[in-house]
């Protein structure tokens, strides 16, 4: 029983992580190329984002691999062997809940503490980026803005940014006055100071205008060192402007602190149900999987499985909605996300019971019944079916 749950659970939670990460994935290469950063830190970001996908793909992986569990065992006939030998329902989900005990603890400490640190650094990395905090690039035959103070633009750059042509620089001091050079070939210099570094510009022409002078002045030059400062980058807030950022313990005292809004005490509250109840439904799958994963007799419809997807996943959206409403203060958060648990799990339990006390009880077996008839009367319409006289 462990090996056959550990195949699908395990394979369902890799691919869910994969498409969700390869959708991320092609919207942050295009923010970071947009923003002109290093492309290594979309790694970074995903990492970052991973334990929030694990949030929903551990429940659906630990029901998948459940349902498809006990599905296999039904369809080659080794449960109606384990159920002959006297082994009920109850005792064959000793093992799904050894893995529901492990996978829903992990879910806890994901969740309540690893989630909110993970977004608050994804959330970092993004402001680095488009603060340009992370060495962001100059862009090849573009404007680009050190500051308010500075304005370049590059032609054309080789040799990984050491051969730069085509130069055009504008610059604003604090006096009023404006510096605008032009040049053929530019090379960027470190500096002693770690806010300033230098840009040495090779046969060009410099003007110099200020308020004191009659007309600006004109320089060629051979060699010109122009000192560039580097614009200072604002530091990023500190965790917990979100909910998403504040662990479950910090949600708890936010909750009850009557030191802060109320739109704050609401919000938290309305989080912390949200992370607890995700957890508790957790203990519920097992039974669902059961309940869904045996199909009737001589049937091998797989809508079992796709109702438990589509189960599972409204129940989510319920779960969301109730922590908006929530933490709008229009219902309390105990009601508005506990309720709809209770409703859940006493369908759930009313689906065991079906199927486990209940002689010959399917209870989804009005559902197959009608899907048998639909998926026929598809089939007969096809192109290429023959009708009977």
């Amino acid at each position: 029983m462990a090996r056959l749950i550990a195949v699908p659970l395990f394979s369902t939670l890799v691919i869910a992580a994969m498409l969700l990460v390869l959708d991320r994935m092609l919207r942050l290469f295009d923010f970071v190329a947009t923003e002109g950063g290093p492309v290594g830190v979309v790694w970074k970001m995903l990492a970052n984002l991973l334990p929030e996908y694990l949030g929903l793909g551990i429940p659906i992986g630990l029901m998948l691999g459940i349902l498809l569990a006990f599905r296999r065992l039904a369809s080659s006939s080794e449960l109606d062997v384990l159920r002959g030998v006297g082994m009920s329902y109850t005792r064959l989900l000793r093992v799904p809940y050894l893995y529901t005990i492990v996978l829903a603890a992990m879910n806890l400490a994901i969740v309540g503490f690893v989630q909110p640190t993970a977004r608050y650094a994804y959330e970092e990395l993004r402001f680095e980026l488009r603060s340009g905090a992370l060495g962001a690039s100059i862009k090849v035959g573009e404007f680009t803005s050190f500051g308010e103070d500075m304005t370049l633009r590059i032609e054309e750059s080789r040799d990984n940014g050491a051969d730069l042509s085509g130069i055009f620089v504008n610059f604003k001091s604090k006096d009023g006055a404006w510096y605008a050079a032009t040049a053929e070939k530019g090379q960027f210099f470190r500096t002693d100071d770690p806010n300033t570094i230098i840009f040495r510009l090779t046969r060009g022409a410099l003007v110099h205008n200020s308020p004191d002078y009659v007309q600006p002045r004109v320089l060629t030059f051979t060699s010109h060192d122009l000192p560039i400062p580097l614009p200072e980058f604002g530091r990023f807030r500190a965790r917990g402007d979100r909910n998403l950022e504040r662990t479950l313990p910090e949600l708890v005292v936010l909750g009850s602190d009557p030191g802060v809004s109320e739109e704050v005490r609401d919000t938290s509250r309305a989080a912390f149900h949200f992370r607890v109840v995700e957890v508790a439904t957790m203990f519920l799958l097992p039974l669902l999987a059961l309940a869904l994963g045996v199909p009737p007799k001589r049937s091998s419809s797989a809508l079992g499985v796709f109702l438990s997807i589509v189960m599972i996943v409204t129940y989510h959206k319920i779960n969301e909605y109730g922590e908006a409403v929530g933490g709008l203060g229009r219902i309390d958060p105990l009601i508005a996300l506990w309720v709809p648990f209770a409703i859940f799990a006493a369908l759930i339990l009313w689906m065991y019971y079906q199927i486990a006390f209940v002689p010959g009880g399917q209870p989804i077996g009005a559902l197959e019944r009608w899907a048998g008839k639909l998926g026929a009367a598809i089939a007969r319409r096809l192109p290429g079916r023959r009708r009977r006289a």
